[in-house]
């Protein structure tokens, strides 16, 4: 990727964009936890929809991401916040794939708006520690 002039920018723009979808997908399920109403569906028929656009832009941006860090690997290895990221982002994925898919199938429930905010918090952290990569 080092050597081409387009490769890294076309997967970075695949990054960005997979991240994009993967940020809607989860602002709108938690949205509808929190008691947004969407229409008048439940929030687990809308997440179920929403689930193929929540695990693809993931993938992609697992992929793309790697991809990305190879260009650079000793120094995001070093980096304290990229470290924090990847921290944050294992912790997201858990709990996407576990209490949060559970609070959604069961919802509404006691669980559903706390689901929300900490699967809301686990993305912006990532987000937040990815952005911060640059800057420290």
């Amino acid at each position: 990727m080092r050597d081409s002039n387009w490769v890294f920018p076309v997967v970075e723009t695949a990054h960005l964009l997979a991240l994009a979808m993967l940020g809607g997908t989860v602002l709108l399920v938690n949205l509808g936890l929190l008691g947004v109403k969407l229409k008048s569906r439940s929030v687990a028929s809308f997440a179920k929809e929403l689930w193929p656009l929540f695990t693809g832009s993931l993938v992609i941006m697992v992929v793309s991401g790697a991809a990305l860090v190879s260009t650079e690997a000793m120094k995001c290895y070093y980096h304290p916040a990229f470290r924090l990221k990847m921290a944050i982002l294992a912790l997201a994925v858990v709990f996407s794939f576990t209490a949060h898919r559970r609070a959604i199938e069961r919802s509404p429930s006691r669980w559903s708006k706390p689901a929300a905010v900490a699967s809301l918090t686990l993305w912006l952290g990532v987000g937040l520690a990815g952005r911060a990569i640059g800057f420290l």
